[in-house]
């Protein structure tokens, strides 16, 4: 889930840190008496922000260093788990994303941080939406901790719509939107009607699209492991998606994942948007050309009641790190709720890392900052079940994506078959047969898996 686009300082201090491979902010060397930790992290706005503000930390405590190496999301995961799988133990603290935690945490990779959250009041490990917690969960313990979380909502330009003179629904169906777009797709002045993920990728195309595969009652495996690529529900799905984006979306979607969808929406040059609610942050933030203009409803549905996905960014302990304590204390810091405030008054509420904690939904100032889109993000996050997040039942938990070790090969391949058909040079059932074999691959693994 590539998560770019901040504003022009930050942006700079992405560059620094991806041009340098390595950033120590505070880092004095190995004095006496000072513990100096590692983190490896996403390069995104809301890490940018966090990199921005470890001289307080390091305030607060004098006798810890961080250094910080910033990667782009492929980077960051090729280098983090090479790492541990590996036991180099090179990063002490780590990004990880929802997808790797139940799994690292089950190879024994990451550290237990039960103890150490659950015995601090402050803390409050409670105040985390349950969805969220569960996702940094394996066998009911806690082996990461939330830094920001997201679900997904459908972005609409206001104005557009008024000056057509449609209306958007509270809780729009795939099919509404698609009419929708049509009517609002204006190509003389360069206007999609919707902008959609089309860039390969398990975390860039197949983001939204397995939302719209679930809620369509396709799944990519049934309960025995069955591959369900190229099954009719699935099918349905992906040519809806397809078709869409050709009749009213950006011109070169396969170009196009997150963040070159939220530069053309941020633009002005897309009608309606599809992707995470961590977006909306950026679209209200100060100097945004679309802040003020952008309405937000749920994620569009077709048998389902919600399709809204579930993703989170958080930050975990090696579990080879020699610096434990000193770990847990920065993660502590980072994804407290004095964090929080500390953002809100260095950067403004708007750009506080959301959808973790339920007291920043009830926190006055960051309803103020967020009030066409919090209360929504907040339910949203509250009514996702990523242990069914579609018609019929699955043997994984993970609504955007496949809790398993393959699913990032099979996603990646897929997604690649799929982008194929944008120019119409391949059919999506060829791409989506294609898609079928490479899947039920990975299906036999978990089927002699569980056969052991």
């Amino acid at each position: 889930m590539s998560r770019l686009g901040a504003a022009a300082g930050a942006a700079g201090l992405s560059l620094a840190l991806t041009v340098s491979g390595c950033a120590g902010f505070g880092n004095l060397g190995n004095k006496p008496g000072v513990t100096t930790i590692t983190l490896a992290s996403v390069n995104n706005p809301q890490m940018q922000d966090l990199a921005q503000l470890l001289p307080e930390f390091e305030k607060e405590h004098p006798d810890i260093k961080v250094n910080v190496i910033m990667m782009e999301e492929n980077d960051l995961r090729n280098a983090t788990t090479k790492d541990v799988a590996t036991r180099g133990g090179q990063y002490d603290v780590m990004t990880v994303g929802a997808y790797e935690v139940p799994m690292w945490a089950e190879n024994g990779w990451l550290a237990d941080l039960t103890a150490k959250a659950g015995s601090d009041s402050s803390y409050d490990v409670d105040d985390f939406f349950p969805p969220v917690r569960q996702s940094v969960s394996f066998d009911n313990k806690m082996y990461a901790a939330p830094f920001y979380g997201e679900s997904s909502f459908l972005m609409y330009r206001k104005d557009l719509f008024d000056r057509a003179g449609v209306t958007m629904p509270e809780h729009p169906t795939w099919q509404q939107v698609a009419q929708l777009a049509a009517k609002l797709k204006d190509p003389d002045n360069g206007t999609a009607g919707i902008c959609l993920r089309g860039k390969p990728g398990w975390g860039e195309m197949f983001a939204p699209l397995t939302t719209v595969v679930n809620t369509f009652g396709g799944q990519w495996y049934n309960m025995s492991w069955d591959a369900q690529v190229n099954k009719p529900a699935f099918s349905n799905a992906v040519n809806f998606y397809v078709n869409t984006i050709r009749e009213s979306g950006e011109r070169d979607p396969a170009s196009f994942g997150f963040t070159e969808c939220l530069n053309l929406f941020q633009q002005g040059r897309a009608a309606m948007w599809y992707d995470a609610t961590s977006a909306a942050g950026t679209l209200e933030s100060e100097g945004s050309p679309v802040a003020g203009k952008v309405g937000y409803v749920s994620a569009p549905v077709v048998k389902t009641q919600e399709s809204g996905w579930l993703w989170s960014w958080n930050l975990a302990a090696n579990a080879l790190s020699k610096h434990q304590q000193a770990d847990w204390e920065f993660i502590k810091w980072a994804t407290s709720k004095q964090y929080q405030e500390l953002v809100g008054k260095e950067f403004g509420w708007e750009r506080v890392p959301p959808g973790t904690r339920k007291s920043l939904y009830e926190n006055p100032q960051y309803r103020q900052a967020s009030s066409s889109f919090a209360d929504l993000v907040a339910s949203t996050l509250n009514k996702v079940d990523p242990k069914k997040p579609g018609v019929d039942p699955q043997p994984w938990t993970g609504i955007q994506f496949v809790g398993i070790p393959e699913f990032q090969d099979v996603g990646n391949q897929t997604s690649q078959q799929i982008a194929n058909t944008f120019s119409g040079g391949e059919s999506v059932q060829t791409a989506l047969d294609r898609g079928q074999r490479i899947a039920q691959v990975a299906g036999d693994t978990q089927k002699t898996e569980a056969g052991k």
